[in-house]
């Protein structure tokens, strides 16, 4: 395939960067878009965005994946609940389109990525839950406040503290990933919207 990325609004940032026909990236990198075709249906923006740069697509995509898909204490839900409540307290109009549309599907209720997306405190949620996304949220409003009685909390919510690494990376990695899209203006793909409602 050799066509450039499609967008929405018709433009991946708002940033004149050229980003590479998929003919001239490396075979691997190839392979794994058209992986992202065949389980999604599309290639997500973001990750055409960062092709302009290999070195990033790849250190993206690295910590993307470790933190996301691979092993964890957290589900694979859950993690997308961090990203949400985290998007949602930076209003990363990008990241709450993508992965509200993540919990929708992984949770099988439309309705919880909406209420995520709008006032986490309003969903049902577990204890645990409960107290993890609260973590997150503080970690994102108040990063310089977290302190010992926040891990605490999430220690008698049931959390050990290889999940509370877990939450705090991806709390983390969302913070940067929403400042870096909000800053470049990347819009999600129009495909997000419809799936999983």
């Amino acid at each position: 395939m050799s066509k450039r990325y499609p967008s929405q609004a018709g433009h991946l940032t708002a940033l004149k960067l050229r980003t590479p026909k998929r003919s001239e990236l490396p075979a691997d990198l190839r392979k794994y878009f058209a992986v992202c075709d065949e389980k999604i249906g599309f290639l997500p923006n973001v990750l055409a965005a960062y092709s302009f740069s290999e070195p990033k697509l790849r250190a993206f995509m690295g910590m993307y994946n470790d933190l996301m898909l691979e092993d964890s204490v957290l589900s694979k839900l859950e993690r997308e609940m961090i990203a949400v409540v985290v998007s949602a307290a930076n209003r990363c109009y990008y990241c709450l389109t993508a992965h509200g549309q993540a919990v929708r599907q992984m949770s099988g209720d439309p309705a919880l990525g909406e209420l995520l997306v709008m006032n986490y405190r309003a969903a049902k949620l577990s204890r645990k839950q409960r107290a993890m996304l609260d973590f997150a949220h503080k970690m994102t409003v108040a990063s310089a406040e977290v302190g010992e009685p926040d891990r605490k909390a999430l220690r008698r919510a049931g959390f050990n503290d290889r999940a509370i690494w877990d939450i705090a990376a991806v709390a983390s990695f969302f913070n940067m990933t929403n400042r870096m899209a909000t800053a470049v203006d990347m819009m999600p793909n129009e495909e997000y919207h419809a799936l999983s409602r």
